[in-house]
């Protein structure tokens, strides 16, 4: 079954919305050929009752998936971000390369099994635990592209730079020494990465934030990085950083940011929780992509994005997983709509007069932002897209005799269960009967890295 290279979905998602007998072909480099709805199937060409293209996770931090579970206990006093950070930094310290390998290939294994097929790698472990640049610069990165590879995600590999532990160019604590790079060095890794870059493999580059890099920096950066490459920012995450930047500078986040640079669609703002009015036009009519993690937000008590403002804005959103809670796109896009239904007292936010149905409006819009802020090409069944594709589990009850228009609904909004059943990603079947091709030795690296994690 791994060699076909076509598939006949009885009801497909395409740009357009759902259509009926669609025939879907790709080549052996792992792009969609054709796309063609009304069709007959061909003799011998597998059959599948719905299919959507995969979600891309715009925001991960791969090695935090091994935090999982440790830091929900309370604390002396009031817990926060900046709690949850210090656990981070000590759990950062004592990482290897190899076990950064282990612990991405795990991570990108389930995001695999639960619907997303590529992944934007805000990756800051660039030192040792000694501070010091490996050998190969890019040993890191490199190490969680290999990750990606084994697990067949695709992936945007985003070198981060990060000089600074505030705004005022505030020196570096000793437990973010591992983080430090200036532009030099990010360019020299983004250099190191270009042999890397395929139809799997895209590389940008990524300012921490504006506390860890400063506006020269990055002006340094960008001159230096090809123009149509992605570049991402964690910004406005924290009510502390917004007043630490406005002490700082007279502006909050966004505003300071597009005061100085020119922001436009190449951009991915991370984040961007904490927004005032001009903010939210900023962004949106810039054609930057907001990068939302709502169950990370969540769970370091962030605050919620201004969702319904944002999109009446015209603003362009993706999701992400970010610290990984949680690996499901279903259940980012689930609390992206429950957050703001507590915070308003109102149901169905996430929607338009052009698309009433929530569920399709936020796969098909969080598509697009995953797509954009990604560089690659994904996000569409369509010719020269990626082969990235999602078959559900037609037989689950929760799709059982349900109107095509309402499937996305019940996909994200009912029940518990992953509906995911088979995964296509770059051409290639990764995911068969709801378990990834390599499972179970990616599993027992992980458990193994883990054991000697947890007993240091």
């Amino acid at each position: 079954m791994g060699a076909a290279v076509s598939l006949f979905a009885r009801h497909a998602l395409l740009p357009q919305g759902w259509r009926r007998d669609v025939l879907i072909c790709w080549d052996a480099a792992g792009e969609l050929t054709s796309v063609t709805d009304n069709a007959a199937p061909p003799d011998g060409v597998e059959l599948a009752e719905y299919v959507l293209p995969g979600m891309v996770n715009l925001h991960s931090h791969a090695f935090q998936r091994a935090l999982g579970g440790m830091a929900e206990k309370a604390g002396s006093g009031p817990d926060s971000f900046w709690t949850w950070r210090e656990l981070m930094y000590r759990f950062a310290g004592r990482i290897t390369p190899e076990q950064i390998e282990a612990i991405a290939a795990q991570l990108f294994a389930e995001c695999l099994r639960h619907g997303y097929t590529a992944v934007c790698e805000f990756h800051y472990l660039q030192r040792d635990a000694a501070g010091s640049l490996y050998a190969r610069p890019a040993e890191t990165a490199e190490r969680v592209v290999q990750a990606a590879r084994l697990s067949g995600i695709g992936i945007t590999m985003l070198p981060v730079l990060y000089s600074h532990a505030g705004f005022g160019a505030q020196p570096l604590k000793p437990e973010q020494a591992r983080f430090r790079t200036d532009a030099d060095d990010v360019l020299r890794i983004v250099e190191a990465l270009a042999a890397q870059r395929d139809g799997q493999v895209e590389v940008g580059c990524a300012p921490h934030s504006l506390r860890a890099a400063s506006i020269e920096q990055i002006t340094a950066v960008l001159a230096a990085l090809p123009s149509e490459r992605p570049v991402h920012m964690h910004i406005a995450e924290q009510q502390a950083e917004v007043a630490q930047c406005l002490a700082a500078t007279g502006r909050r986040p966004v505003q300071y940011l597009y005061d100085q640079l020119d922001v436009d669609a190449r951009w991915c703002l991370v984040h961007a929780t904490h927004l005032a009015a001009d903010e939210i036009a900023l962004i949106a009519n810039s054609g930057a992509v907001a990068g939302l993690c709502p169950t990370t937000e969540a769970n370091l008590g962030d605050g919620l994005f201004p969702l319904p403002e944002f999109i009446a804005a015209g603003g362009r959103f993706g999701i992400g997983s970010d610290s990984h809670v949680s690996q499901s796109p279903v259940e980012e896009l689930r609390w992206l709509e429950y957050g703001q239904r507590l915070q308003r007292q109102q149901r169905n936010i996430a929607a338009t007069p052009q698309q009433r149905h929530v569920g399709d409006y936020l796969w098909q819009t969080a598509l697009q932002g995953g797509a954009q802020a990604s560089g690659r090409k994904l996000g569409a069944l369509a010719a020269g897209c990626r082969a990235d594709l999602l078959v559900l589990d037609d037989a689950h009850p929760n799709l059982c005799g349900v109107a095509v228009s309402d499937v996305l609904g019940s996909f994200l909004f009912c029940g518990n269960d992953n509906l995911v059943r088979d995964v296509l990603c770059g051409g290639r079947w990764q995911v068969r009967n709801k378990r990834h091709l390599a499972q179970d030795a990616i599993a027992a690296s992980y458990k193994r890295t883990l054991a000697r994690l947890r007993a240091l």
